[in-house]
């Protein structure tokens, strides 16, 4: 079982570069924006406005994993990768609704509206980011660093079956 990704680290104090092992990849796009340093080298580039924005800014931030690749730095990748995700993901949001909002105040989903432009702009991050997750050393990587730091123990893992969330545990000890 892997650890989740975990939201209690002082992120605003935590370089991530300098402890790789206490980065926890995830599901999708989980810390895009908590993440540093990564965070503040990546967002500055992150556009989608236009379809020639989406592919400046897909191809910038695919320059950047290829970067963080050179350097062996998983970590970077991933956050480079959770970015090209998360450029698909809004623009598709952008696509389906008007000022990217899916929900009304009163919780009922907005009408949908179809625009061609976001949705070229989706297309283009979503090509970058297929490019980035199925990149063979990037997944080579990821599963390196899912062994090394994200496996639970037999114990954790007893410990997270018997006990559910920690707060349970520690109030019971």
């Amino acid at each position: 079982m892997l650890k989740p990704f975990d939201y209690d680290l002082d992120y605003d104090h935590l370089n991530l570069r300098e402890h790789p092992e206490l980065y926890r990849v995830g599901r999708g796009e989980q810390g895009v924006l908590l993440v540093e340093p990564y965070k503040s080298e990546i967002l500055p580039h992150w556009r989608f406005k236009t379809p020639e924005i989406a592919r400046e800014s897909s191809e910038k931030i695919y320059s950047m994993f290829l970067e963080y690749k050179e350097k062996g730095d998983f970590v970077g990748m991933d956050m480079a990768r959770k970015f090209l995700q998360m450029g698909y993901t809004r623009a598709r949001r952008y696509t389906n609704h008007k000022g990217g909002r899916k929900y009304a105040e009163d919780g009922t989903i907005l009408p949908y509206q179809n625009d061609k432009v976001k949705a070229e702009s989706a297309a283009i991050f979503k090509a970058q980011w297929q490019v980035a997750k199925t990149d063979s050393e990037y997944v080579r990587m990821k599963e390196d660093h899912r062994e090394k730091y994200e496996r639970e123990s037999l114990d954790e893992s007893a410990q997270r079956v018997f006990c559910g969330l920690e707060a349970q545990c520690n109030e019971s000890s």
